[in-house]
């Protein structure tokens, strides 16, 4: 179900900066449960780019930001992007990937972001 750019895995360094991230909401030690649940038993599922900004409680960046520009210039050039990493609960955390998500709703905000879901009481 994959679009013409998106990969079908999470790349290597977007895990650690998943638990980067959820470190500064739950600390280390829970971030990196949560990190192992998406890389290990999390699969890949899609939804709407519109929806998980929503569920997130997330602004959508603009195309000039420059994350987004570059993203979308790497998809001009035929670069396919990594799938984002979400750790659900209310709100949806965006483990990593915002930009991502919102690059894909600039495309088209109804296509099918792949992603990687973890609950957010993971075990490990």
């Amino acid at each position: 179900m994959a679009s013409e750019h998106w990969k079908d895995e999470p790349e290597a360094q977007d895990f650690p900066a998943a638990k980067s991230y959820l470190s500064l909401l739950i600390g280390l030690k829970s971030a990196g449960k949560l990190v192992k649940a998406l890389r290990k038993d999390a699969p890949l599922q899609h939804f709407a780019a519109k929806d998980i900004l929503r569920a997130a409680g997330l602004p959508l960046l603009p195309v000039d930001d420059s994350e987004v520009a570059a993203d979308l210039e790497k998809i001009k050039h035929g670069i396919k992007l990594s799938p984002v990493l979400l750790v659900q609960g209310e709100p949806l955390w965006v483990a990593d990937g915002y930009h991502r998500i919102c690059t894909s709703y600039q495309l088209d905000e109804k296509e099918p972001v792949p992603c990687r879901i973890a609950p957010r009481a993971a075990k490990g």
